[in-house]
């Protein structure tokens, strides 16, 4: 399968849809309204803020004109719009990953700071190939026409890593997770020391939990959060469960029904201070070093 390329467009459409939105509120317009207006159906323009669907720049200018903007913030907005235009790199993968682990992916891939936290696998920005078929077998079966794709697609994300501009990575683990051997004992020695190297760059942090902590109030399922360049956009939470996995926008109206990135970074703040990175430190060096 093909590398991915060529920049995401899942920001600056998130930017896009919300913008025409507070365009809309701070002219006083309902959707219905401005549908009608517009002579559009009212399905057409609940689509394009939503970001179901793009936006040709006439309409934009069209629509702009109509909400009374005019000068450099229409420019502004349709070039956000052709950005928006494109279809993400990780697509490549749309048969084999579900729509909103290739979303969660574009906006990892747009992302400044992340912080990862899992109680049960060691992160998939830091397995190696090996443990990563290990696991995706035991999770989606034996079929290489699905388990190739997905471990190539791991492998992929891994170049956030060593990227020129990568961001600050922050991850936390449970003791379990480097303890509990996958796919034999060699398999875990490699990755265990993939983790020891990786502790070792300067944008990665790692900490463990480590058992005498006993019990602790926020072990949930995983989660990773991630944060943007621009405040503007707001944070991402990205959670699996056994119910499956949801993306949570802040600021969006999915908070009032879930819970928000922000209770998640407090619970992620709470484990740093009872996590050290000179524990993890120490437990990696002494798995590998015993026979």
């Amino acid at each position: 399968m093909s590398e991915p390329h060529g920049p995401d467009p899942t920001i600056p459409r998130r930017r896009l849809r919300s913008e025409l939105r507070k365009a809309r509120e701070a002219a006083n317009m309902s959707q219905r309204d401005v549908a009608a207006a517009m002579d559009w159906s009212a399905s057409k323009l609940i689509r394009i803020e939503s970001g179901a669907v793009n936006i040709s720049t006439n309409d934009l200018r069209a629509l702009l004109h109509h909400y009374g903007i005019e000068g450099d913030r229409i420019a502004t907005l349709v070039e956000l719009a052709r950005a928006a235009r494109g279809q993400t790199p990780w697509a490549i993968y749309r048969d084999v990953a579900s729509p909103e682990y290739i979303a969660f992916l574009g906006y990892e891939s747009s992302a400044s700071v992340i912080r990862n936290f899992e109680p049960m696998l060691v992160p998939g920005l830091l397995q190696t190939e090996d443990y990563a078929r290990t696991v995706i077998r035991l999770l989606e079966g034996d079929d290489p026409r699905k388990v190739d794709p997905l471990v190539d697609l791991r492998m992929q994300r891994q170049e956030l890593l060593e990227r020129r501009t990568s961001p600050s990575l922050n991850f936390i683990m449970d003791e379990s997770v480097i303890r509990r051997v996958a796919g034999g004992q060699e398999i875990m020695r490699r990755q265990l020391r993939k983790i020891q190297m990786c502790s070792e760059y300067p944008n990665v942090t790692i900490r463990i939990v480590p058992f005498e902590r006993g019990l602790y109030a926020h072990q949930r399922a995983p989660y990773v959060l991630l944060e943007f360049p621009d405040p503007e956009d707001g944070d991402i939470l990205y959670v699996e469960n056994p119910q499956g996995e949801y993306i949570i926008r802040e600021g969006s109206p999915e908070e009032e029904d879930r819970e928000s990135p922000v209770s998640y970074l407090a619970s992620f703040w709470e484990l740093e201070q009872i996590a050290s990175r000179e524990h993890a430190s120490d437990l990696l060096w002494r798995l590998l070093t015993e026979d």
